[in-house]
């Protein structure tokens, strides 16, 4: 279980309709299946791209699962089809209508398919490196999107009684809040399989397929224009593209190959944050963001910074227990220009997340067409860094039975970007821990190994004197400074019996 950034980024939201019970025509309700169902404005876009790259992985959203207890591959299967029984997107295909458009096209439950891979006879040295092999490989398998299925799983054998359970949904059918509730479901269900009860789980108000006909009739009119004229107003004039310090030119069109670079943010810089966040009444996420966007605009020379951040998007609560591609993205442009001091940035950027979260409806890539963006293959439109705060805590374990299975997730590498950089951090209470993902056309390990020591650098600098101007923040940690004005700039040297261009 995750609280994340886009769980906070609601509350703003919400707060503001405290007390208001929303109209029906504000509510998802069931839709008439009689006709062609629609794609949300979402999963269009995920199906144009699709058709334009197929079986591209890079909308691959993989999910590894360690268990230990009990190992029932039967009862896993069950649970697995049980969740899609339950979650139609999970059984949909998608293909194009009499019209010429996409649709929607849900399937009849049917048993799960879950290939076993037996690793109990792999050495325990070498196996672990054999289950990421293995967890790579599936998480960059396509999908046929007209075919199906858009959920896959495998089951690792490794002991008696510990194997690891893979996932890899398209994220046409599914984001990070719907994988917490595939997890938190398939718990429950294979727990009550193998205690013979009934997992007594709500039954769900509402299907994607609803959500996305609702979505298309509600935004419309008043609802539409108001939504578009703030985002319309807040992102005229904002540079197209922030160019980075790159290792290789940007590419006409963009690979999915990616790498990424783990760092952590000591405990007493992390403590020192929360406080200047609470003393400025913003959130942490709000926090390390201006301090990303300081250090962006450092890179790029440019005070005006466009940052991308994911929202759940489930403001109602008939989608809070659904599965599907809810999460929406906001283009929160950040304004640097006057070399303000860090309590002057932090108080722009909790305006521009405030602003932002009450008008987190319009879906990103309505807003893409609206602004007549220039599209390329070389970079996402908007912005090309996204930015995440999430909070891991134990989830739901305690409350598990005895003698349910534990199942922990794995951290896996997708080996894919979709944007340049992609700055994921989480907040373990004690200190901050971040990885930065990134395009591997762009940038070598090294470099973004660098640019992690240097946003570790600037927030060091922002917690410590949060009135100090931003042109005054060091970026550069004490071996690399030292090696800049000290080393590389000692050009004594004893003289030599060589002509001048043997010294080069």
């Amino acid at each position: 279980m995750t609280l994340s950034l886009e769980r906070l980024a609601l509350l703003p939201y919400l707060l503001g309709r405290q007390g208001i019970v929303a109209p029906d025509a504000d509510r998802p309700t069931r839709a008439d299946r009689d006709g062609a169902l629609p794609l949300s404005f979402a999963q269009q876009r995920l199906w144009f791209l699709d058709r334009l790259d197929p079986g591209s992985p890079v909308y691959n959203v993989p999910m590894a699962l360690r268990l230990q207890g009990a190992l029932d591959a039967a009862g896993l299967a069950w649970a697995l089809g049980e969740v899609a029984r339950r979650h139609e997107v999970l059984r949909t295909t998608f293909g194009v209508g009499a019209d010429g458009e996409p649709v929607q096209v849900v399937h009849e439950p049917a048993p799960a398919r879950l290939p076993v891979i037996d690793l109990s006879a792999v050495d325990p040295a070498p196996r672990d490196a054999v289950v990421q092999r293995l967890a790579r490989e599936e998480a960059a398998r396509p999908f046929d999107l007209a075919r199906g299925p858009v959920l896959r799983s495998t089951l690792l054998r490794l002991e008696p009684a510990e194997a690891v359970l893979l996932f890899t949904v398209h994220h046409i059918a599914s984001d990070a809040w719907s994988m917490e509730i595939l997890q938190r479901e398939v718990t429950a269900l294979y727990g009550a399989w193998l205690r013979g009860t009934d997992a007594n789980l709500p039954e769900l108000p509402v299907q994607y397929a609803d959500y996305a006909v609702w979505q298309r009739r509600w935004l419309a009119g008043e609802v539409l224009d108001r939504q578009l004229g703030y985002w319309k107003e807040r992102l005229a004039g904002a540079p197209a593209v922030l160019e980075l310090p790159a290792d290789r030119p940007r590419a006409a069109v963009a690979r999915a190959r990616g790498g990424s670079a783990a760092f952590d943010v000591p405990g007493e810089v992390a403590d020192a944050l929360r406080e200047l966040a609470r003393r400025e009444g913003a959130t942490l996420f709000m926090t390390v963001l201006a301090g990303v966007a300081a250090l962006l605009s450092r890179y790029g020379g440019e005070p005006d910074v466009v940052v991308g951040t994911p929202i759940a998007n489930r403001a109602r609560a008939e989608t809070e227990g659904l599965i599907g591609f809810f999460l929406n993205t906001l283009a929160l442009r950040i304004d640097l220009t006057g070399d303000p001091t860090v309590r002057e940035l932090l108080g722009r950027v909790r305006e521009t997340a405030l602003g932002g979260y009450a008008h987190q409806d319009l879906p990103f890539e309505r807003l893409v067409d609206e602004l007549d963006v220039e599209r390329s293959m070389g970079h996402t439109p908007l912005f090309q860094v996204l930015f995440t705060l999430q909070t891991p805590d134990a989830g739901n374990e305690g409350d598990a039975p005895a003698d349910a299975p534990l199942m922990t997730a794995l951290e896996t590498a997708s080996g894919t970007a979709k944007f340049d950089l992609e700055i994921a951090m989480a907040d373990h209470g004690t200190r901050l821990s971040g990885r930065m993902e990134y395009r591997a056309d762009l940038f070598d390990p090294a470099t973004v190994e660098r640019m992690a020591a240097h946003l570790r650098v600037v927030l060091g600098e922002m917690a410590a004197a949060p009135e100090r101007r931003l042109s005054a923040l060091e970026i550069l940690p004490a071996a690399e400074r030292r090696r800049v004005v000290e080393e590389w700039n000692a050009t004594a040297a004893a003289p030599a019996d060589l002509p001048i261009h043997a010294l080069f």
